[in-house]
């Protein structure tokens, strides 16, 4: 599938790492550092400019070694890139470590994922269809 894209940033387009990848790194394309202190969060901008397919949205996703190593994410994960919204990409980056952390233009900040997705019409009824989970919540499935 081919995706238009607009790229203002001073970086290379987003690509796969692997052959198997199903994300590809959003970089952060600042004109200077942006540093995040404990708890404090930062929309991240990108440079790029895209047009999805009616039926497709972007996640963007944290990085998982970002996560680990320093305690950065994205704030509303996943965020969503809806088809028809032509803005710049930004990134909500929090800050959940004890640390203040500096993001460097350029830096890899988030993963984005392209996914399809379906719209639905609601079917209103007084019951719905048994299961034997039933109304069982967080949890209730076990724990192993």
């Amino acid at each position: 599938m081919k995706v238009k894209i607009i790229n203002k940033s001073m970086h290379n387009l987003p690509h796969y790492e692997t052959e198997a990848s199903a994300g590809m790194d959003l970089r952060a394309n600042i004109s200077e550092s942006i540093t995040i202190k404990p708890l404090e969060r930062a929309i991240v901008k990108t440079g790029l400019f895209m047009e999805l397919p009616v039926g497709y949205e972007a996640q963007v996703r944290p990085r998982s070694g970002l996560a680990a190593k320093k305690g950065i994410t994205v704030l509303n994960s996943p965020g969503t890139v809806d088809a028809d919204y032509r803005g710049e990409i930004g990134v909500i980056l929090v800050n959940l470590s004890n640390e203040d952390y500096t993001i460097e233009n350029g830096e890899r900040i988030a993963q984005m994922v392209i996914s399809k997705h379906e719209h639905i019409s609601w079917e209103e009824v007084e019951v719905l269809e048994e299961t034997t989970r039933g109304a069982g919540g967080f949890g209730s499935t076990g724990h192993k």
